[in-house]
Formats: C-alpha cells, sequence, structure tokens
C-alpha cells in the first residue's frame, strides 16, 4: 500500500483523539476560548476524516482499515490503541484529562503535545504523497495546527504565567 494509504489510516484515529479531546473540553472547559477552539477542531478534523475516508474507498476500492483496539471508537475512550505511533497511553491521557482539577491547563497541555505529533506527521507525509489533492490537504493541517499551536501556547502564557514549549 502507498503512503498516502498509510497516512491515513495513521491520521485518522489521531484525528479521532483530537476529536475526542475536544468534545471533552466542551462539556469542562469554563474558557469560552477553549470552548471555540474546541469546536474548530472538532468541526474541521471531523470534515478531514470525512474527506480522507472517501479518497480511501476511491483510491483503494474499501474502506479505510481499523486498528486492533480501535473497535470501541474514541468515545469509548480507547484511544490510541496499538498505533505504534509514539503515543501509548492515549486513553489513559483521555482519563486523566476528563479528571483533570485544573482542566483548561491540562486541556492546552495535552493538546499542544497531540498538534505536534499531528504536524510532524503531516509534514513527513508530504515527501512522499502521490495524490497532490492529499498533499494540499496535509499542508493545510501543517499550517492550521501550527497556528492553534501558538494560539494555545499563548493562552498558556496568558492564563498560566508559564510558557509551555
Amino acid at each position: 500500500h502507498s503512503a498516502d494509504a498509510h497516512f491515513i489510516v495513521m491520521m485518522i484515529p489521531h484525528h479521532e483523539g483530537a476529536i475526542a479531546m475536544a468534545e471533552l473540553a466542551l462539556q469542562r472547559s469554563r474558557r469560552p476560548e477553549i470552548r471555540g477552539l474546541a469546536e474548530r477542531i472538532r468541526t474541521s478534523q471531523s470534515q478531514e476524516n470525512a474527506q480522507m475516508r472517501r479518497w480511501y474507498r476511491q483510491w483503494y476500492g474499501s474502506d479505510v482499515p481499523t486498528w486492533p483496539g480501535q473497535g470501541m471508537g474514541m468515545r469509548g475512550g480507547m484511544g490510541m490503541g496499538g498505533m505504534g505511533m509514539g503515543m501509548p497511553g492515549f486513553s489513559t491521557s483521555l482519563d486523566s484529562l476528563r479528571t483533570a482539577p485544573d482542566f483548561d491547563r491540562a486541556f492546552l497541555v495535552q493538546m499542544i503535545a497531540h498538534h505536534r505529533m499531528g504536524v510532524m506527521m503531516a509534514s513527513h507525509a508530504q515527501w512522499g504523497t502521490v495524490h497532490p489533492e492529499l498533499r494540499e490537504l496535509e499542508a493545510a493541517m501543517v499550517r492550521v495546527q501550527s497556528e492553534e499551536i501558538e494560539q494555545m501556547a499563548r493562552w498558556y502564557q496568558q492564563w498560566f504565567g508559564t510558557a509551555n514549549r
């Protein structure tokens, strides 16, 4: 299978992780800024997943395969089971976010780290990507998530008085 297929198979569950965190933020955050960001992440990454699923069907004639342990779905807190993406215990971080005493602070720390991983994946993938429309999407992911990282880092500085870099 091509680099394109591999990227899609890896990125969809990564996006689902961000969507699960964003949904938690919509329930738990008291800050309108974070709720606004969470809404944008949920919307854009859900749309990107739908787009990647359509392309996958079009290009490879089947649905995107799921990873072992992913069957429960992100909403079940299953996180990145069996992803081998340098994100072991993602479900634990979702649990720790659920119970974090300072939700907004924990959310920013985790979402910045999660976005950094996404930016790294998408920027590496661009080199091997065959389909120009997927390369464009990867470039957009890098751009948008990098902007969101900067925004979250500014809020972290503003609200908690220390840099989270």
